[in-house]
């Protein structure tokens, strides 16, 4: 078989954590594929030090970012640029991963022009087009322009049977992240980092940036953390805020005189990981931290409505608690107090992967033969 051109597409934050392990292990096979890396620069300032961190060094950067774009504006230039870079570099198949504005596009971009997808972490799902916005609504446009669909779970490839994917375009794969977060948590037990929040005492992990939340959600979240912060003022509740005024300015104004929140700046991935494996409890809406947060033992309530991880829920890896502030610091206090009296939590197998996700995506691409 003749060397595959690969054109993998990130964009964001979730995307380079999520698909260093794909590159990596494209690069690792050079007589087999020339790998091309898009970046789109939908997140410049989140995406960067993580494209630095996996050394990830972009063949085609778009520099789409630009200040208050909405997402028409958005999706129109990223169509229209990635249309172009597919056209220059003719690649023979084009990876994205999960449900961002960069993955949809990109998808559409190859569909437009008969180049097959590839798309990883297919099939997540929570039935509800605006719950995560607009996230549900572009992972089911990659899925109708996929050739190939790398689902992490069983669960995830249900729903793309349910939904007419034939079997010999579905693989289950594990999830990428788990790849990356064990790369990870390896590196960093040569490497001394100085984070003064750590390990001085107990420590709670607070991250909330979804859209569906601004408003009343955010409130809610922020009441919560408010009357945790003073029920257990022997606890460092730590925010690392995300750039976004409309998630981070709420929050600003709701807890900045609390001596025992930090709210801090977002913090690079190994500072991250550092700090996950440090909290006694975390609070999250982020996906990649449902997903991640069972390798590393922590116990994960869900600040959403609902979840389409719901693997983590159903093995006891996490909690859906939404955004209501009495549910959040009653289920937050059951795990801080169990915590205080000395309890541990049986250990759990990770339902979202073994590390091994990339090299089973790999394989399947050099194997692929879809032509649309």
């Amino acid at each position: 078989m003749s060397r595959r051109r690969i054109f993998i597409v990130l964009g964001t934050r979730p995307e380079a954590i999520k698909l260093a392990p794909v590159i990596w292990a494209c690069r690792a096979r050079p007589a087999e594929f020339e790998t091309i890396v898009c970046l789109t620069g939908q997140h410049r300032e989140l995406v960067r030090p993580l494209v630095d961190y996996f050394d990830l060094r972009p063949d085609v950067d778009l520099d789409l970012m630009t200040p208050g774009q909405s997402l028409a504006e958005l999706t129109s230039r990223c169509l229209t640029k990635l249309d172009a870079a597919l056209a220059e570099h003719r690649p023979d198949v084009v990876v994205v991963q999960g449900d961002t504005t960069t993955a949809m596009t990109a998808a559409m971009a190859a569909f437009f022009r008969r180049v097959p997808v590839v798309h990883v972490e297919a099939g997540l799902r929570t039935g509800d087009l605006n719950s995560p916005f607009p996230e549900e609504f572009n992972r089911r446009v990659v899925t109708l322009a996929a050739a190939l669909h790398c689902a992490p779970t069983e669960r995830a490839a249900a729903n793309l049977r349910a939904e007419g994917v034939a079997d010999d375009r579905l693989l289950v794969t594990g999830n990428t992240a788990i790849d990356s977060l064990l790369w990870a948590r390896d590196r960093l037990k040569s490497e001394i980092r100085n984070l003064n929040f750590v390990h001085d005492r107990p420590l709670v992990l607070i991250t909330a940036h979804r859209r569906e939340s601004f408003g009343p959600g955010f409130d809610g979240i922020c009441t919560a953390i408010a009357t945790l912060a003073k029920k257990y003022p022997d606890h460092r509740l730590v925010w690392p805020l995300h750039p976004n005024p409309q998630a981070s300015e709420p929050v600003r104004r709701a807890l900045a005189d609390l001596a025992n929140v930090e709210l801090i700046g977002p913090l690079d991935y190994s500072g991250f990981v550092l700090t996950m494996d440090a909290a006694t409890l975390i609070l999250t809406d982020s996906g990649g931290v449902q997903e991640e947060s069972p390798s590393l033992g922590k116990p994960v309530l869900v600040l959403r409505e609902e979840t389409e991880r719901p693997e983590g829920i159903a093995a006891g890896c996490a909690e859906l608690v939404g955004t209501d502030a009495a549910k959040i610091v009653d289920r937050s206090s059951y795990y801080l107090d169990a915590a205080a009296r000395g309890e541990t939590r049986p250990a759990i197998a990770n339902p979202y992967g073994d590390g091994r996700a990339a090299e089973r995506i790999v394989d399947a691409l050099y194997r692929l033969t879809i032509v649309l």
